[in-house]
């Protein structure tokens, strides 16, 4: 039987705040607007078109929201609640225990403008939501037509539909409400998207402390070009590792989204879609499919600096400047021979990058940008890792995108500077500004240069997202009597604990060894013309500035003599300039925030490449004054 909502529900409701049981109640559907997750509860408002009420849904009801059951915009029918006053407020607060779902999301919020004799909207059971009244005007003869049918349906019902209809493409894609990824949020209740599989990972075993589990990966793009990742655990994982297919159309409904894991996420999207074992996803087949549009987030050159050994990746745009010949390159893992050449590539900021291109990429449209490298082409590329190779390097992988002078904006741009000043202005690698000696996490040290009165006069810097700058500082102090390392597994550098009998336990390898090492983690003072503040520093950091590894450091502090060895050793490394790569962040300690600065990375003062870079310092200032 069709259910309506109930025009004077919240005023039922309102006049009997503690029914005695639901029988005595008469019938009250409300809609359910705003739908939102606090802690394992969920707030809402009840809307009976004429009022509207705060509510909630319990804990108890987790399971009934999240497998879609009740929906954002859905009906639902109230069997018993209480009603609470919300403290120093003339409000009331509906907590619902007892209800059934008897719609899923409408169009709109409902809004009974109109009074006629029914007493809210109605709903035939294949969950569509009809205006079927005409109304004729007075004294003309212009009606009224009803409004368009509004259909929800899941991925499922689309696809049925679509083997049981012969009709045109075009009159069955009006049925379909089908949304685009960028309108997705965590609060909508029912949707559908109808994407393509852009890229898939293995298929991945964990273990935690709440027991073993599979995972794996998927990257979605829909027509607009939007991307979206999508992951899958366990019972999900098992059901459709094998559905997914590369480069396949598939409509998919039944999924929640939550904020994306900055940290692991490799498209950009705000949000993530987790898929478990109620989800629907069906092939779009019998149909003409789509090949999504290519959309870029290009990252200047001079500005690559924090990307690197970064698990993010990035998008350039550039003028190729040389194009290397096809190397073979053997790979360590299984002896296997891949194609690789390297093209280095330009923009107006006037720094200059290496990029690899890797397999299919080297080969095909490598050997296209080899031969009209006179022309010096504008690339751009998506979805590139970025290494510390000659400081900064970046490397295609087997998703990422190469574009030769692509019809855009960016691309006009830049053609425009290249040909007007570009071709004539000296370039200069973005790696150059780092030494040759400096490993992991190495940045460009001429790049964000910052005094360090610019990071302590801000408390609140690094509260969103780290920032990363420059600073030319002085080891002032090193405090003797800290922790200054731990005892590192020799095979995976994390911390141990002494095994039962004898040795080293590795919670990471699992595994007992007779020996481990030292790995510094330690605090130093560093200082410079405008004030000073205290870094947090790792093992390669560390080893730089004291000159030595922290077991050799051991041995000299256990040793007894007149002369102290370790004193002595931490004094030669005060007052000592260094360039530094830091990160700011916030951390909370006892409840309360506090800005961490970590060194990712340390070099020694190269005169020549400072001198350049203060006479550029000293250029600009007189271009300003």
């Amino acid at each position: 039987m069709a259910k309506s909502i109930t025009l004077d529900g919240i005023s039922t409701i309102l006049s009997n705040p503690s029914p005695d049981s639901s029988s005595e109640l008469p019938e009250i559907v409300v809609q359910v607007v705003d739908l939102t997750p606090i802690g394992n509860r969920y707030k809402f408002t009840a809307n009976d078109g004429k009022m509207k009420l705060k509510a909630m849904f319990p804990s108890s009801f987790s399971s009934e929201i999240n497998s879609g059951n009740i929906q954002n915009l859905g009906l639902i029918q109230v069997f018993d609640y209480t009603l609470n006053d919300i403290p120093s407020k003339q409000e009331k607060y509906l907590i619902v225990t007892k209800c059934e779902a008897v719609s899923p999301a409408l169009e709109v919020e409902f809004k009974a403008e109109v009074k006629s004799e029914e007493s809210g909207i109605m709903l035939k059971p294949k969950q569509e939501v009809l205006i079927q009244n005409e109304a004729k005007r007075e004294g003309t003869d212009i009606f009224l037509k009803p409004k368009q049918e509004i259909v929800a349906k899941s991925a499922a019902q689309i696809v049925n539909e679509q083997h049981g209809n012969m009709a045109p493409a075009a009159r069955m894609a009006m049925t379909r409400r089908v949304h685009p990824l960028v309108s997705l949020n965590p609060y909508q209740g029912n949707w559908t998207i109808k994407v393509r599989l852009t890229n898939k990972g293995t298929m991945r075993s964990y273990k935690n402390a709440r027991g073993e589990g599979c995972v794996f990966n998927v990257e979605l793009t829909d027509e607009d070009g939007t991307q979206i990742q999508a992951t899958m655990f366990n019972e999900a994982a098992r059901k459709f590792y094998d559905k997914f297919q590369l480069g396949k159309v598939y409509y998919i409904s039944k999924g929640t989204l939550k904020v994306a894991n900055k940290q692991f996420k490799t498209v950009q999207n705000d949000y993530e879609m987790t898929l478990n074992e109620y989800s629907e996803v069906d092939e779009a087949s019998n149909e003409e499919t789509f090949i999504p549009e290519t959309k870029f987030k290009f990252v200047d050159i001079d500005e690559l600096g924090p990307y690197v050994n970064g698990k993010e990746l990035v998008d350039v745009i550039g003028v190729v400047q040389s194009v290397s010949p096809t190397m073979s390159i053997r790979r360590k893992i299984n002896n296997d021979i891949i194609p690789k050449r390297d093209i280095t590539i330009a923009d107006n900021t006037k720094k200059t990058v290496v990029v690899s291109l890797w397999n299919d990429h080297a080969t095909s449209v490598g050997q296209e940008l080899l031969d009209n490298a006179d022309k010096f082409p504008i690339v751009a590329i998506k979805s590139l890792k970025v290494g510390d190779f000659q400081g900064v390097s970046l490397s295609t992988l087997s998703k990422s995108i190469v574009l030769v002078n692509p019809d855009t904006p960016e691309s006009k741009k830049l053609r425009s500077w290249y040909d007007s000043e570009g071709k004539g202005a000296s370039m200069a690698s973005v790696g150059s500004g780092i030494s040759p000696s400096s490993k992991g996490g190495s940045r460009p040290m001429y790049n964000d240069r910052v005094f360090l009165s610019h990071i302590i006069s801000n408390p609140s810097m690094g509260e969103d997202k780290p920032s990363f700058f420059n600073i030319r500082a002085y080891i002032s102090f090193i405090k003797p009597d800290q922790t200054m390392w731990y005892r590192a597994c020799q095979t995976c550098n994390k911390k141990v604990t002494d095994a039962i009998g004898s040795g080293y336990w590795c919670e990471g390898c699992q595994k007992n060894d007779d020996e481990c090492s030292l790995r510094y983690i330690m605090v130093v003072k560093v200082s410079d013309a405008s004030g000073e503040a205290w870094l947090s520093v790792f093992n390669d950091q560390a080893e730089r500035i004291v000159g030595c590894s922290a077991d050799e450091l051991d041995k000299l502090k256990s040793q007894m003599g007149e002369e102290n060895l370790f004193q002595q050793k931490l004094k030669e490394a005060t007052w000592v300039p260094h360039l530094f790569r830091i990160s700011v962040a916030q951390h909370e300690y006892m409840n309360e925030k506090r800005q961490r600065i970590t060194a990712k990375a340390v070099a020694p003062i190269d005169f020549a490449a400072e001198s350049r870079f203060l006479l550029e310092e000293i250029s600009k200032m007189k271009a300003s004054l």
